[in-house]
């Protein structure tokens, strides 16, 4: 149900989230390849349905940096195929709303912070580097390595009026007084004043073009199955993308707010919205976290908010479209280089002298992929690799002490080749092969007791190795008293195989019981 309690705060902050939204929009758009109309219908269409049905309250979506990067690198490699690029889109919005239902929300906190770290400077980075042949006038479509290295090739055949707009839109937004840019944004304001500027002095520029005035059309067409079979990974690609983008921003909503969002509810929103987006033509986006702060230090505090950022952008295209058709691309470019350079994470970067070295192994890997490969591989790596150096430093933990009984207790005749291994640390994957190399030590010995009290948990690979190690030293002639404190985990012990090699009795919950055992 949409809150009406504080409608005021609502509307006002919906407003300044459209008004923030406007500029941002239209440069994503053209920045995608998909024009600046689709800009502006994806962030209609998702802002209103990912409100509506979404699971955090006060999060305004709309198109957004990775998203848009994503979109335009697919454009490359289907040149002018829009019907692609939109059903790509509609099936992006479909696997996100499968990912709610299937309660996949949850997982973002299991992203480690280098690998989100990493993404999003990539991100940033490579926003920058797409918006500098259209700063200095040049024409180019690519990769950010291609669009690097055309801008070196052909900064001689630079157009100096986009190069003054491109560089005046900068000043502006960096220079603009925090006083004033608190009540009316400083892209806004370059957008504005730098656009009229080009306009009275009719500078030889290229601008975003005709925008057609009223309501989008249904941009959506059928495809072959073989198109799906080509755009499948790419719309998983921009679904996972948009999923991570969103529940980032929920959680920076959250600490606003001082509330709990849904994870799985605002990914069936996000997925609803994209859906939308793509059947109207629209980029697709996910939750904007500048936007959302934005609203909420407005006074947003509902769902209401998204729906008038969405009613505001629909009354810029119905009565002031003759203008932003005069918008040139450099004063965009202008406005999403500083996108680009706000998305870097300077958190990071200000601690990277003190950081572990594994963490900035991880977010440099990232970076690096992002920057000059694939987005979500880059995420993958990130993740796959954080978990090895992870479990490579819990496996230096693992310890193997061994000691012998108080001589109090020795017994001449019986027990003097008792030897205790107290095993101490985590015993998973990464120690399994470790606990068997710590076997030879105790092959020599009468009696033994491998004291694993400290241990809460085994996975099969850790269980498997003890096993391995029981039996081999079993068939040395080794008597061997298990020390398990943990009864679930003893049990677990014996469904996997325990039993065929140790009695029940030799498996037992304390050392002094183990030692009471031995002595009788």
């Amino acid at each position: 149900m949409i809150d009406f309690s504080k409608l005021r705060g609502n509307i006002f902050g919906g407003i300044t989230a459209g008004v923030i939204a406007l500029p941002l929009s239209l440069a994503f758009g053209v920045s995608s390849g998909l024009g600046a109309m689709a800009g502006l219908y994806g962030a209609i269409f998702l802002s209103l349905f990912a409100s509506i049905f979404g699971g955090t309250p006060t999060q305004i979506s709309g198109p957004t940096g990775p998203m848009t990067v994503v979109i335009a690198s697919m454009l490359v490699q289907y040149p002018g195929d829009f019907k692609l690029i939109f059903a790509t889109i509609f099936l992006a919005g479909v696997f996100q709303i499968i990912f709610g239902l299937t309660k996949l929300g949850g997982i973002i906190k299991y992203v480690p912070y280098p690998v989100i770290s990493g993404f999003m400077s990539g991100i940033g980075a490579i926003i920058i580097l797409l918006q500098l042949n259209p700063i200095f006038g040049l024409d180019f479509n690519g990769t950010p390595a291609e669009s690097l290295i055309y801008f070196v090739k052909h900064i001689s055949m630079m157009n100096h009026s986009s190069l003054c707009l491109g560089l005046l839109t900068l000043c502006i937004i960096f220079l603009t007084p925090k006083k004033i840019s608190k009540i009316i944004p400083s892209s806004l304001i370059a957008l504005i004043l730098v656009t009229l500027f080009s306009v009275i002095n009719n500078f030889n520029v290229t601008t975003i073009g005709n925008i057609p005035r009223g309501l989008p059309t249904v941009q959506l067409g059928m495809i072959s199955l073989s198109d799906i079979q080509i755009i499948l990974p790419l719309a998983l690609t921009l679904g996972i993308l948009g999923s991570i983008d969103s529940l980032l921003t929920s959680l920076v909503a959250d600490s606003l707010t001082k509330t709990k969002h849904n994870s799985n509810q605002e990914l069936i929103g996000q997925g609803i919205g994209n859906i939308a987006a793509s059947i109207f033509g629209g980029i697709a986006g996910a939750g904007a976290t500048m936007r959302t702060v934005v609203n909420i230090k407005a006074g947003g505090s509902s769902r209401l908010s998204g729906i008038v950022q969405a009613i505001f952008l629909i009354c810029v295209i119905l009565f002031f479209a003759p203008f932003a058709s005069k918008i040139p691309l450099a004063v965009l470019a202008g406005i999403l280089v500083k996108v680009g350079i706000d998305i870097i994470d300077y958190k990071f970067l200000n601690i990277i002298k003190v950081a572990p070295r594994r963490d900035i192994l991880v977010m440099l890997t990232v970076f690096l992929i992002t920057v000059l490969d694939d987005l979500i591989f880059a995420v993958g790596v990130g993740v796959v690799l954080s978990a090895l150096l992870l479990a490579y430093k819990l496996s230096q933990q693992m310890e193997m002490e061994i000691s012998k009984p108080d001589e109090d207790f020795i017994e001449e005749d019986n027990n003097k080749d008792l030897i205790i291994a107290h095993i101490k640390g985590v015993l998973f994957f990464g120690t399994a092969s470790l606990l068997l190399s710590k076997m030879e030590s105790l092959l020599h010995h009468k009696n033994l007791i491998i004291n694993c009290e400290s241990i809460k948990s085994m996975d099969i690979s850790a269980i498997f190795a003890l096993e391995e190690m029981v039996a081999q030293l079993k068939e040395q002639g080794v008597e061997i008293v298990l020390v398990i404190s943990n009864k679930k985990l003893k049990e677990r012990l014996f469904d996997t195989g325990l039993n065929k090699l140790m009695a029940e009795w030799q498996i037992v919950p304390s050392l002094d019981k183990a030692m009471s055992l031995i002595r009788n």
